[in-house]
């Protein structure tokens, strides 16, 4: 005679989720000094000033960013670093995201790559690209006669 089992898929998602972190786990096994780099996030804003682009770059320290403007790209490259890995080799887990990253993005030619600015504050870099003033729209009146 046949056993029934009660199907609970808290469990089997359980059991899926530990068989994906042990990959992941083995992926992380690193050794001092090593990195995987990453890509931090970012979220784009335009108004009628310009676009403002926003990188969250928590725990990377502002002089270890560059921040370049060339033929129409803006690109952002730069390092975190994982403090006192050497030190510590007793990691059971390393799931905060270090090494190089690099950032591009393709702008319009409406953009003034002269005063494009940047500024780092709370862990976010905020990178102001304006437009050219004869970029902006214009309303024009229509005259009724």
């Amino acid at each position: 005679m046949a056993t029934l089992t009660r199907w609970d898929p808290i469990r089997t998602l359980s059991r899926f989720q530990d068989e994906v972190n042990q990959l992941f786990d083995e992926r992380l096994m690193l050794q001092p000094g090593e990195s995987v780099g990453w890509t931090p996030a970012a979220n784009i804003y335009e108004d009628e000033d310009g676009f403002q682009i926003a990188f969250e770059l928590a725990g990377v320290e502002p002089k270890d960013v560059e921040v370049r403007f060339e033929n129409g790209t803006l690109t952002i490259k730069g390092e975190r670093e994982l403090a006192d890995l050497e030190k510590k080799e007793n990691y059971h887990r390393i799931e905060i995201a270090y090494g190089t990253f690099t950032r591009s993005f393709s702008l319009p030619g409406s953009v003034d790559g002269e005063k494009i600015k940047a500024e780092s504050k709370n862990g976010v870099l905020t990178v102001t690209v304006p437009t050219k003033p004869e970029a902006k729209p214009k309303t024009i009146q229509i005259k009724v006669s």
